[in-house]
């Protein structure tokens, strides 16, 4: 087993300024590749920290592979710190200095000294190549080259392809790693995190390979399988069982596996079945619409939608009646019913799916609370209508209505 930890290193980091979406991107690449992620960790654009944590970290794993920090500025300090770390000082690489000059020459830039700062590595170091930016990577080892810290630039369009070209390939190589991890994830909707470890509960504890992890997320809820083998066939053989096993006990809620979509599964649906589908949306603000015209090819299903937020709208356009409006109000199962009709009817669908709720933080009452929300899904043969009272906040609750929409499509057209 080839073990890690992972290192971000920039203070904007730490103070809320980034989002760190390059660990999520290493690990889920390591992972695949074979090789366990056993921390991770955010450090500032300090030279002192970011040595101690590399120290502390090597104590525990056989390597470290950090991003951020390797650029031309005084703030830039990864470099120093790999150096701290490991007792060695730094020696110029010229490959990289000759690529510098060639791209700061191509754009026509004059080159500053701090720039070719980065073309320093530290000493006995295996430097990986960057065509895309100026800072070359790099894999710097211990005094008897047991241990190791690969060092990528935080720059995403950079880093990416040098892990996944240059890193990992030389990780694999390097300390043999021969396994990979192949994962199947069955996608799930309107079921709880906690029913659905309920329904697999045995599942979880029957071992560690493959293993099964259960995610959740704005209505959606993720099953994944994971197996760590030699080849996709031994894994898939391995994972097999599992899969059947575990769409078995949540039948009714898998609508996917893998890179569906509930979007792109309630097409597929609706074109396998020759339907057109029509959306009214008031408290979703057309993002029913939107998630649905991501999917290439929706228009082969997809007439069209109406976002009728004021009930003027829903009259005029919608024909919602003033008295259904004025007797039930525009949060209620009537309006949502006259809505969805109205949006089959109008823009010549077989299908009108309409939503009308409270998505806060204020409007709401002791009947109709904040976050309540009324679907309705009209078709010639019946019009079905629920209600669902959502918690959180105002983006929250319209994405979990979406969500909670494309799911009761789906159920409908199974």
């Amino acid at each position: 087993m080839l073990a890690v930890e992972l290192i971000a290193v920039g203070t904007e980091l730490l103070l809320g300024q980034l989002t760190d979406s390059n660990t999520v991107f290493v690990a889920s690449q390591l992972a695949a590749g074979g090789i366990d992620v056993l921390g991770t960790h955010q450090v500032g654009d300090n030279r002192a920290r970011i040595a101690a944590t590399m120290r502390l970290a090597l104590e525990r794993v056989d390597g470290i592979i950090t991003t951020g920090g390797l650029g031309p500025t005084v703030d830039d300090l990864t470099k120093e710190a790999v150096c701290d770390a490991l007792g060695v000082d730094v020696e110029l690489h010229e490959p990289s200095l000759a690529q510098m000059r060639e791209i700061f020459a191509k754009f026509g830039r004059e080159m500053r000294e701090n720039n070719r700062k980065q073309a320093f590595v530290p000493r006995g170091s295996y430097v990986l190549e960057n065509p895309r930016g100026t800072a070359p990577g790099f894999v710097a080892f211990n005094a008897d080259r047991t241990k190791f810290i690969a060092c990528m630039p935080g720059v995403p369009r950079e880093m990416k392809p040098m892990l996944t070209e240059l890193v990992i390939p030389l990780l694999r190589q390097r300390y043999g790693v021969q396994d990979a991890i192949y994962r199947r994830v069955l996608h799930t909707i309107n079921i709880g995190e906690s029913e659905i470890d309920h329904r697999i509960d045995d599942l979880f504890r029957a071992g560690e390979n493959p293993k099964i992890a259960v995610l959740a997320h704005e209505g959606l809820c993720d099953v994944k399988i994971m197996a760590k083998t030699g080849s996709r066939e031994s894994a898939e053989a391995m994972i097999a069982p599992i899969e059947r096993l575990v769409r078995e006990r949540l039948d009714g809620f898998v609508f996917g596996a893998d890179d569906a979509s509930i979007e792109s599964t309630v097409l597929d649906a609706l074109v396998a079945r020759g339907l057109t589908l029509a959306t009214a949306e008031s408290c979703t603000g057309g993002r029913i619409a939107a998630a649905l015209t991501r999917i290439a090819g929706a228009s082969q299903a997809f007439r069209g939608g109406v976002v009728a937020y004021d009930n003027a709208v829903k009259t005029a356009v919608l024909g919602v009646s003033e008295t259904t409006l004025a007797s039930a109000g525009a949060v209620s199962e009537e309006t949502a019913r006259a809505m969805a009709a109205g949006a089959r009817a109008r823009l010549h669908a077989d299908i009108g799916i309409a939503t009308t709720g409270i998505a806060g933080p204020t409007g709401g009452s002791e009947t109709k609370p904040v976050g309540l929300v009324w679907f309705a899904i009209d078709s010639p043969e019946r019009t079905l209508a629920r209600s669902i009272t959502f918690p959180g906040d105002r983006d929250s609750v319209q994405r979990r209505a979406t969500m909670m929409a494309l799911g009761l499509l789906w159920n409908a057209l199974r």
